[in-house]
């Protein structure tokens, strides 16, 4: 396999954390099936044969350019185990930032750059990962699963997280607060990496989108509003972002096109910071639009509940062939 060079990119700004409207989040777990993850080797592209339930197989790790900081400093390694607390994969302490490719057979130009949410404390990496760049690649775009960083934890970050957010509300905010800059700048940095090598991925340097859900979501807006020249994403998508881990922002005067997606049921009540994000980007006369399911909760990803919501990526697919961000080929 040929390798990639990878660059180096300026950081995002500080942010503030993120913070559950009314305290009241129901966290749901231990762990099963421990498997260790060393760290990976800077600027090293890993290929990966791991067979997937849907097809599609992904092809390579590209570990991304990043600065060190002092603080926080992670004690255990980047692990991926099941969870039973939130039913499904998770990857918790992410302290070195990387990518997973799923390349299309025919790729149609198009990159999503994927962010899993799960609090910052872990990722769902299948439901709103892995499951969601398998259907994408098998529609023609190319798609990155990024793994950014994450707050430290112990061995099982979701059990921490509900801990954490039942015992220490403000710790826990503390804790965000200082780890989303850097999990924004991730996101800043794989743009860059995408668009510098779009000729390695055949891909059209002016398509590259990222998507992201909850915590994802705000690592999303971080990338549509904190960029500089390089690293603007030509498409965004938060899904039930969670806004209010975001200072108060403007939306610049080239802001990408967005399209917006969540259910007003959600528990966590995310969905007028939605229609916010809308509104603020057709005041000022931005491409946007708004799908808000009134049922789904939060944290559907690719789960099937017998919803309207289980098609919002075939709504995603045919807003960005309306836009032209996509091409239609399949």
């Amino acid at each position: 396999m040929k390798h990639i060079e990878p660059i180096a990119i300026q950081g995002a700004s500080d942010t503030k954390t993120m913070v559950d409207p009314k305290g009241k989040k129901n966290f749901p777990t231990k762990t099963r099936m421990y498997m260790h993850i060393p760290k990976p080797i800077y600027y090293l592209i890993i290929p990966l044969m791991a067979m997937t339930t849907m097809g599609v197989q992904s092809q390579e790790i590209i570990t991304l350019p990043h600065t060190v900081p002092d603080a926080p400093q992670w004690s255990h390694s980047e692990k991926q185990y099941f969870s039973p607390l939130w039913q499904t994969e998770t990857v918790t302490n992410v302290s070195i930032p990387t990518m997973e490719v799923f390349r299309p057979d025919t790729p149609n130009g198009t990159a999503v750059i994927v962010a899993p949410g799960g609090g910052l404390y872990a990722l769902s990496i299948n439901s709103e990962g892995n499951h969601v760049a398998q259907w994408l690649a098998k529609k023609g775009i190319t798609a990155f699963v990024l793994k950014y960083r994450l707050v430290p934890t112990g061995e099982d970050g979701v059990l921490d997280l509900q801990n954490d957010w039942s015992t220490d509300f403000e710790g826990t905010k503390k804790k965000v607060q200082q780890v989303l800059p850097l999990s924004i700048a991730d996101g800043l940095s794989a743009i860059a990496y995408v668009r510098k090598n779009a000729k390695e991925f055949n891909l059209r340097p002016d398509k590259i989108g990222f998507m992201g859900f909850s915590a994802g979501g705000a690592v999303t807006m971080g990338t549509g509003l904190g960029y500089i020249p390089g690293t603007r994403p030509d498409f965004i998508v938060p899904i039930y972002a969670w806004m209010t881990v975001m200072e108060p922002y403007s939306v610049p005067g080239d802001a990408p096109p967005m399209l917006v997606i969540c259910a007003a049921d959600d528990p966590l009540e995310l969905g007028p910071a939605s229609v916010q994000l809308y509104e603020d980007w057709v005041t000022h006369e931005k491409v946007a639009e708004l799908h808000m399911y009134s049922k789904g909760g939060h944290g559907f990803g690719m789960k099937e509940q017998g919803l309207p919501s289980d098609d919002w990526i075939q709504r995603f697919y045919d807003w960005g062939v309306a836009e032209g961000l996509i091409i239609n080929g399949n």
